[in-house]
């Protein structure tokens, strides 16, 4: 019974050798790699359910190109050590060779610009006015009216910067605050001249 749970976890099942495991999960890992640039910064940033969806059926689907029929442990364990190496090896690759990285990562993508939603973008990345404001409300804002500046970054995260205060508002509020001071010390003031009079 034991030699059969030992040869159901770690003999490869249907002839497939380490070698062609190897390759496949190389393939795969080019493809994902390119499939995904070209669908766009939107489907790393999984904006909504449905790019979730397609993540995570994408995962099932490539499961049997990566490891074939085999379902034993090592066949996992050769297709994720694969996939690892691969990536460890593509990411110092693209480490030192700024252009490709570019190439392939892409570049950011200002979604608002001085305050103003830039429409063309949002349009070029198939990201809906209602799907920014979903992400802008995740990072703590209440309206887009708040956001100075949003970029939708090369790894698919948006990053918003919020609009700072007008010079007028600034100095009204050090008017204010000034003021405030001003009637504590003469309430100060008044008290003390009671007190003695």
């Amino acid at each position: 019974m034991m030699a059969i749970v030992w040869t159901n976890l770690f003999e490869f099942e249907n002839g497939l050798t380490v070698t062609e495991k190897i390759i496949r999960t190389v393939i795969v890992y080019v493809f994902l790699v390119i499939g995904l640039r070209l669908a766009g910064k939107r489907e790393l940033a999984q904006l909504n359910a449905f790019d979730l969806v397609v993540l995570l059926v994408l995962s099932n689907a490539v499961q049997n190109a990566i490891i074939g029929n085999d379902n034993t442990l090592v066949g996992g364990l050769v297709g994720a050590a694969t996939l690892l190496a691969v990536n460890a090896v593509f990411v110092r690759f693209l480490y030192s060779h700024e252009t490709l990285d570019r190439l392939i990562e892409g570049s950011p993508q200002n979604l608002i610009e001085n305050g103003k939603v830039v429409e063309s973008s949002l349009k070029k990345e198939l990201i809906t006015r209602s799907e920014l404001e979903i992400a802008a409300h995740k990072q703590g804002f209440s309206s887009l009216d708040e956001i100075d500046k949003a970029i939708l970054e090369p790894g698919g995260t948006v990053a918003f910067i919020p609009k700072k205060p007008a010079p007028e508002e600034e100095r009204y509020a050090e008017v204010t605050r000034r003021l405030d001071q001003i009637a504590g010390d003469l309430k100060a003031l008044r008290a003390a001249v009671d007190a003695k009079g």
